[in-house]
């Protein structure tokens, strides 16, 4: 089992919604064993790069800011 950070559950819970669109794309109806590979690879770049970017932003908001 993973100890997640704060930091690391609210990046997740920004990813689950970038997740969601594309399962709107796809159908949510879909089950796992039906996704072709253009999907599950879909499904993982959006989770990698959703993830990525969100504790990209969550460390650029708490960097104190370089007074000059």
């Amino acid at each position: 089992m993973v100890d997640l950070t704060e930091e690391e559950r609210a990046a997740i819970t920004a990813t689950m919604k970038r997740v969601a669109l594309v399962m709107d794309e796809i159908g949510w109806q879909t089950t796992f064993a039906d996704l072709t590979e253009a999907q599950v690879r879909a499904l993982i770049e959006e989770a990698v790069e959703g993830f990525r970017e969100a504790m990209a932003d969550i460390a650029r908001a708490q960097t104190p800011e370089v007074p000059f």
